[in-house]
């Protein structure tokens, strides 16, 4: 690692430390103050948070997250009680009617479905169970990638809000890596961590350099400049806290 490399991650670094030592405060999953105490309220509905998880793929996030919310509506309560007596149908049913809540509502419906069902099974409808008892990041990780349609971005992901935002304290935070998205790789691109076209191994492996041990910690850094100064086409350099260390301000 460069001495370049080492001052951008020293700063990413001490971003992360800031927000993950940052005293609790509610997350702004959805923007809409319901859907978002249901989504917080992670000691009476940890349930909210897991399907939110769920069905977060192929839409825009905030609209994923809604849904815990807007089926909570529909059913007039989120308990879990209430889930456990949905059949797939039914899941289908608050899926699509009147209007539809995903993208693709069939596929998620059963996913849906199947996620409230593994919860019953394992966790005896307490699925804070996954994260409870300062588990291992490796095991909290290992236990979202069991949910049908999770794979190990969201799974890292959701570990990381937990541990991040929702302060949930782990044993360690190794296996929790960066989410390769389209703000973060360009990121990262732009700041000469990777090269252009970047495998998402070679994302995460990068990072597990910068930080090895807790890879995720720099996620978020990235993804907000990504998202509010260092846009794909026009970025606001000037507003940045890198503008001095990237080599790409010229963009």
């Amino acid at each position: 690692m460069n001495q370049s490399e080492k001052d951008i991650a020293a700063i990413l670094i001490s971003k992360g430390e800031e927000i993950f030592q940052a005293p609790p405060s509610i997350v702004r999953f959805t923007n809409d103050n319901a859907a978002d105490e249901l989504l917080n309220d992670i000691e009476n509905y940890p349930h909210a948070f897991v399907l939110a998880c769920v069905m977060d793929k192929q839409i825009k996030a905030e609209l994923a997250w809604l849904i815990p919310h807007r089926i909570s509506t529909k059913l007039g309560g989120f308990e879990f009680s209430i889930l456990e007596g949905l059949s797939q149908d039914d899941v289908k049913d608050l899926m699509t009617k009147p209007e539809s809540l995903h993208r693709f509502p069939d596929k998620m419906s059963t996913e849906f479905h199947s996620a409230v069902e593994r919860i019953g099974i394992k966790f005896s409808g307490d699925s804070s169970l996954i994260w409870s008892k300062k588990p291992s990041s490796a095991e909290v990780v290992y236990e979202f990638l069991q949910f049908d349609g999770v794979g190990p971005k969201i799974a890292t992901m959701a570990a990381n809000i937990l541990a991040r935002e929702l302060k949930i304290p782990f044993s360690d935070y190794y296996s929790i890596d960066i989410s390769a998205d389209v703000h973060v790789r360009r990121v990262l691109y732009r700041l000469g961590l990777i090269e252009k076209g970047a495998s998402v191994e070679k994302i995460i492996y990068k990072a597990r350099a910068l930080k090895p041990e807790f890879p995720g910690l720099i996620d978020f850094p990235l993804w907000e400049i990504g998202r509010y100064w260092c846009r794909p086409k026009v970025a606001l350099c000037n507003k940045c806290y890198l503008k001095d260390f990237c080599p790409k301000t010229d963009v």
